[in-house]
């Protein structure tokens, strides 16, 4: 696959995961280092979903979860578990995760990520 391809395959898996809204968000500012940035982020965090292998948008929705939680990322936590639904991971199985990530990562990145998941799931069920 040609390199305009790959870049165009990763910003429709990026928009297929976290919506057009979020997306047009992050990539909104027009001067031409920040549209670099973007697609530099795009291709690298988001072209390696594209790549054929054998895992499924699932595993590596589940996996982008437990890496950013395990790393503290709460932000980058926070919105994948806001678009696991898209990639067919229940709530059950976040929560889940996040018995592995307090065991394998400590128990501060698994209390973080808890925290989270709470506030969002609050949030998307209007509580």
């Amino acid at each position: 696959m040609e390199q305009s391809e790959r870049l165009r395959a990763a910003y429709a898996m990026r928009r297929a995961m976290l919506g057009d809204a979020y997306v047009d968000s992050a990539t909104g500012d027009t001067d031409e280092i920040s549209q670099q940035f973007q697609d530099h982020i795009t291709a690298q965090a988001w072209g390696v979903w594209t790549r054929e292998g054998v895992l499924s948008t699932r595993d590596r929705s589940l996996l982008v979860m437990a890496m950013t939680a395990a790393l503290g990322r709460m932000e980058e936590f926070r919105l994948h578990a806001g678009s696991a639904p898209r990639t067919g991971v229940s709530d059950a199985e976040i929560d889940e995760l996040l018995f592995q990530v307090a065991a394998y990562c400590g128990a501060p990145a698994a209390i973080s990520a808890r925290r989270a998941v709470k506030a969002l799931r609050a949030e998307r069920d209007g509580v």
